[in-house]
This record gives C-alpha cells, structure tokens and sequence, in this order.
C-alpha cells in the first residue's frame, strides 16, 4: 500500500463517533459518551544507488473516556470520567514531595540546633 492511501485511509477512519458515542437510552435517560482522542503518523520513501526504492509509513491512535453528557428530563449535564490511575499517580507524587520536603526541614532544623 502506497503511503498516500495509507494515510487518506487513515484520515477516512476519523469521524465523529471517535468521541462521541451513539447515545444510549434507558428508562428516559439519555447518555453519549465523549472520548479524548490522539493521533499521530508517518511515513516516507527513499531510492537506493541501484534504483530500488522503497517506503513505509505507520499510524497510531490513542482514545480514553473524558466522561459522558446525560440528558433526564428534558436537562442536561456534564459527568467527567474520573481517571483513577492519574489520581493516584498525582497523589502518590504529592506524598513523596511532603517526605522529601520533611526530611529537608528536619535536618536543616538538626544542623541549626547543633550550631548552638
């Protein structure tokens, strides 16, 4: 396949429903889904000195839910997808901030005392 058609292929696959979903409906609650999504690519090609040419190309997609939009009685509201992982990796950074930050304050304390 021809790096150009790979990437209008690619370009093709990217619609709408990547981040939003079809809404889903039961007992009159309405929810779509929202996702964020990433994409990247390349390719290239290239011709030896013998005149053999060759090329290649790559594409990458990336998606995770950001939350789901909700619709009951005629309202509508926002409920953000909570990313558990992120929560923990931030409060886990927090934690080791404050010991780093405690073990500083102690021995800068130790020192100031011995100097007396």
């Amino acid at each position: 396949m021809k790096v150009d058609e790979l990437l209008e292929k690619a370009k093709d696959g990217l619609e709408t429903k990547m981040v939003y979903s079809e809404p889903y409906e039961v007992d009159g609650v309405t929810v779509i889904v929202a996702s964020s999504v990433g994409t990247g690519g390349g390719g290239g090609d290239s011709r030896d000195e013998k005149g053999r040419s060759g090329e290649g190309a790559g594409f990458g997609l990336s998606a995770k839910p950001v939350g789901a939009y909700v619709i009951k009685d005629g309202k509508l509201r926002w409920e953000p997808a909570v990313d558990v992982n992120r929560v923990l990796a931030v409060l886990g950074a927090v934690v080791v901030a404050a010991l780093f930050a405690a073990t500083r304050l102690a021995k800068h304390r130790d020192v100031r005392q011995r100097a007396r």
